[in-house]
Formats: structure tokens, C-alpha cells, sequence
């Protein structure tokens, strides 16, 4: 069975840390990119983060750029967002999705074939 699991969010303060972890179970994520979404109340799904399969390159949204990094443990089938300097803003529903190969446009979710469930992430200020 094909899964993405999502864990690591909580409520946390206005400028702390987490680190989310993805897990994949029933399939290897050497041949996915990895993308990371989050949804917050009221507002579209939107991407925040990428690392492609092929180079290992990341890629940021504009607002997160600086505070986020996402790595990939390829032995432990499992990719990593670390957040720093969290934001009230940040508040939201975070997602993993893999996508075979070779990305075409990395925050569009029509590129990803697999989806986590979400883990929720809040911030106080």
C-alpha cells in the first residue's frame, strides 16, 4: 500500500522551530520528487517546498525562503522540512507529495501523484 505519512507539527510559539518528517512506506522515494504544501483556513492549497529526485535541488517559495529547508534521507525512505523563525502566518496544514521524475512546474499539485494526510502546524504569537 502506497502511503505518505506526515508528522512533527504542534503548536508552537512565534519564532520557534519543528521539523516535519515524511515517511513513505509501499514505494522508494529515490524515483520522486518531493514537494511540501500547506493549506491554511480559508486560503488554496499552496507549495512551499521541493527537492527534486534527479539533482537534489530545492526549491522555495518566495515567502519561506531563508527559514525552511528541506532535505531528503533516501536510506530512510523519509524527507525533512525544517522550519525556523516560525511565523503566525505559518499557521496551516502541511502536505508532502511524491511525483515521479522529473518535475515540470514544482507547486502546481497537479505534478504530484501521491499525497500525505496532513499535519497541523500553529503558530502563536
Amino acid at each position: 500500500q502506497v502511503q505518505l505519512v506526515e508528522s512533527g507539527g504542534g503548536l508552537v510559539q512565534s519564532g520557534g522551530s519543528l521539523r516535519l518528517s515524511c515517511a513513505a512506506s509501499g514505494f522508494t522515494l529515490d524515483y520522486y520528487s518531493i514537494g511540501c504544501f500547506r493549506q491554511a483556513p480559508g486560503k488554496e492549497r499552496g507549495g512551499v517546498s521541493c527537492i527534486s529526485n534527479s539533482d537534489g535541488r530545492r526549491y522555495y517559495a518566495d515567502s519561506v525562503k531563508g527559514r525552511f529547508t528541506i532535505s531528503r534521507d533516501n536510506a530512510k525512505n523519509t524527507v525533512y522540512l525544517q522550519i525556523e523563525n516560525l511565523k503566525p502566518e505559518d499557521t496551516a496544514v502541511y502536505y508532502c507529495a511524491a511525483g515521479r521524475g522529473r518535475l515540470g512546474i514544482w507547486y502546481q499539485a497537479y505534478e504530484y501523484d501521491y499525497w500525505g494526510q496532513g499535519t497541523q502546524v500553529t503558530v502563536s504569537s
